[in-house]
């Protein structure tokens, strides 16, 4: 037995519940990724895709460290910049190879620009900021602001 919708004046169509269920697991999946901070690839047409690089970020006593990953991708196309408390990284993985849109089987890795902004949790010293890059990992120190760096208190004896 099946069911099916009723319509008195059309012709009858079968309900499928999972009739949409791919474009659904596909929209929660961007929106999982894009909350878990997991680079996406945004194409709209003939339109160039955009991603995000992944970012590790941990704190020392006198600096907060951010790691980015960025295979591929020279150091020539990578800018950083501080405004505030958001440091932002952009640039442009090319995709190199000589190879026609016909002979692709299967292409998993996003090519064009790519962007990503940080809200920093700390005041830094925007004025000392030193960035590196190596094998396609992009380390960014930000030494932290005089106030927020533990400070020893002595204790007297009395």
């Amino acid at each position: 037995m099946t069911i099916a919708r009723w319509r008195p004046f059309g012709e009858i169509e079968r309900w499928d519940p999972f009739r949409n269920i791919a474009e659904i697991q596909g929209e929660v999946n961007r929106l999982f990724n894009s909350f878990a901070g997991r680079p996406t690839a945004v194409a709209t047409g003939s339109a160039a895709r955009m991603w995000a690089p992944v970012l590790d970020m941990h704190e020392t006593k006198d600096d907060l460290v951010l790691n980015f990953e960025l295979p591929g991708v020279r150091e020539k196309d990578v800018s950083v910049s501080i405004t505030g408390d958001l440091l932002t990284v952009k640039g442009e993985r090319g995709f190199d190879r000589d190879v026609t849109d016909e002979s692709y089987r299967h292409v998993e890795r996003v090519y064009g620009k790519f962007e990503r902004s940080v809200q920093l949790p700390m005041p830094v010293q925007a004025d000392k900021v030193k960035a590196t890059y190596r094998d396609g990992m992009l380390e960014v120190t930000l030494p932290k602001a005089d106030e927020v760096k533990p400070k020893e208190i002595k204790i007297d004896i009395v």
